[in-house]
């Protein structure tokens, strides 16, 4: 498994920790927990979600420059290619300039 794929994995597992506590916490747990309980157990949530964002934000930056170096290499090839058909192509006789010869 490349890095993108262990990033994108390891985002959606935090991101569906983050889904799955916000589900426990306001369905099964509801009312069952002290004030430090609560806070701790939302705090939590709110930190998975925080790591769910940042994961996001850096695969957003690893595509981003992915897609940059290949389209510098997409815009060299292509120079290159068009370059090379220039060369190969018969080079036109130029007529001349100035005083034609008597």
């Amino acid at each position: 498994m490349d890095a993108t794929a262990r990033r994108r994995w390891f985002g959606a597992l935090v991101l569906f920790a983050a889904l799955a506590l916000l589900v426990a916490g306001d369905t099964v747990l509801k009312g069952r927990m002290g004030p430090v309980g609560f806070l701790i157990y939302w705090l939590v949530c709110f930190g998975l979600t925080g790591v769910a964002v940042v994961v996001a934000m850096l695969d957003y930056r690893a595509v981003r420059f992915r897609m940059r170096e290949e389209n510098r290499r997409l815009l060299d090839s292509t120079l290159r290619q068009i370059e090379s058909d220039a060369q190969a192509r018969p080079q036109r006789q130029k007529p001349a300039q100035g005083k034609p010869e008597v």
